[in-house]
């Protein structure tokens, strides 16, 4: 008991004050804590901005993959399709030539009249008449011949009608053109001549 009473009257009381830590000042305490608060911050926003920039790249690039995936059905869609109509083709000439011959009659013309709005609701459509310029990517020429009642290459006959499917061509139509006869071009010169010597 005294010796402990002992050891308090030794101490000096200003000992005991000096040996509590002193606290910081308010304007360096102030200082110091946020920078690590503001640095996490930037961090995590550089982070978000990058994660936000990665999920615009995935959806630009699914969208892009569901775009490319779509056209590819249509077009695989379109090339069935065709297969389909190109063997139905000769059927569809048969049944035009029944027309012609006037042989289109009772349950057969229903069943071609039926397939034919068939195969127009799937997109089949024909083309080539006659008087129509000859044009080599969707005319055939079968007979060729020459006429004076034409000025360039003319279909003057539809031997099959041609098909296509929207842009793409099934088939040409197969056509006997003619062509301009060379007297057409001679008969002129001499006319002009006549008149310029009379002149």
């Amino acid at each position: 008991m005294t010796e402990g009473t002992g050891s308090n009257q030794g101490a000096v009381p200003g000992d005991a004050h000096e040996a509590e830590p002193k606290p910081e000042t308010g304007t360096a305490a102030s200082a110091a804590a946020p920078a690590p608060g503001a640095a996490e911050l930037a961090e995590l926003r550089n982070q978000l901005g990058e994660r936000t920039a990665d999920l615009q790249r995935l959806q630009a690039e699914y969208a892009n993959y569901r775009k490319r995936v779509e056209r590819d059905r249509n077009v695989a869609g379109e090339l069935a399709a065709i297969k389909v109509l190109s063997e139905l083709l000769p059927v569809l000439d048969d049944i035009g030539r029944a027309r012609d011959h006037g042989e289109l009659a009772g349950g057969f013309k229903s069943v071609a009249e039926s397939l034919e709005s068939i195969v127009a609701k799937m997109g089949l459509q024909s083309f080539g008449s006659k008087g129509d310029v000859f044009d080599p990517t969707v005319h055939e020429a079968l007979l060729h011949s020459y006429a004076t009642d034409v000025t360039e290459p003319t279909c003057v006959e539809i031997l099959q009608p041609g098909y296509q499917v929207g842009e793409r061509i099934i088939r040409p139509a197969r056509v006997a053109v003619a062509e301009p006869t060379a007297e057409a071009d001679d008969d002129g010169g001499p006319e002009e001549s006549g008149e310029t010597a009379d002149s």
